[in-house]
């Protein structure tokens, strides 16, 4: 009975392999999308505890803040930036979800974000329905999961197109996204901590646009969290 189950079990590993999404090895628990040689090399910042932490200090002078973190390091050609690619644009929202519940565990560790609910950086509705979903929700399912607080989904919307901003500076990036987020729910996030959650900050300027207008809800909170920060 043991052998019929392990051919079963090799023959949907051949139909539907299960790998390690930074590396491709299939050495990895089935409830895991990360190998432990991934596990291990995963680029940790240690931000969450600290306060005046780098990601917490892109925002400095420009956002009112209360906490800010990255969970890794981002770099081009790097573990992250292919696994980032694997759940942003190959549709591996598992990964997303594992990401998220990591994040969502380097936060409450840290004891710092006392947290009301969070929101994912909202995506232009066009490119969220070619995408199939943000990538921002699944992390923040993922966070929720582990922190125990509610994904508000609606609170904010982002109903106009911009341009890439990859190959914009900071000031042009932020002229770009000047007036095209739209809180549509204040009452939701009113007298609350709200926690911010996006993929990767670079600049820093969508997600302040985003938090400016977050913060025009009554008396709120604002933290920012995300996956990664570039360096």
């Amino acid at each position: 009975m043991l052998k019929l189950k392990e051919i079963k079990d090799s023959f949907l590993h051949l139909l539907y392999p299960h790998v390690c999404a930074g590396c491709s090895s299939d050495l990895l628990n089935e409830e895991s999308f990360l190998c432990i040689h991934c596990m291990a090399t995963l680029p940790e910042t240690n931000f969450a505890p600290h306060a005046g932490n780098p990601a917490e200090k892109i925002f400095s002078g420009r956002l009112r803040l209360e906490n800010g973190m990255a969970g890794f390091y981002f770099n081009k050609e790097s573990l992250m930036q292919r696994l980032i690619h694997q759940f942003k644009y190959k549709g591996n929202k598992e990964l997303g979800l594992q990401l998220g519940r990591l994040l969502g565990k380097y936060i409450v560790q840290s004891n710092r974000f006392k947290v009301d609910a969070l929101i994912p950086l909202p995506l232009f509705p066009v490119k969220e329905r070619k995408r199939g979903y943000n990538q921002a929700t699944v992390l923040c399912d993922g966070m929720a999961e582990v922190m125990k607080v509610p994904v508000l989904k609606n609170t904010i919307t982002r109903p106009q197109h911009t341009e890439t901003q990859t190959k914009k500076g900071r000031v042009e990036r932020w002229l770009n996204m000047e007036g095209k987020f739209i809180l549509q729910n204040s009452i939701t996030i009113a007298n609350k901590h709200v926690l911010l959650v996006d993929d990767v900050v670079t600049t820093g300027a969508t997600l302040e646009a985003c938090g400016i207008e977050i913060l025009k809800a009554e008396n709120t909170k604002l933290s920012i969290a995300t996956l990664c920060i570039a360096s």
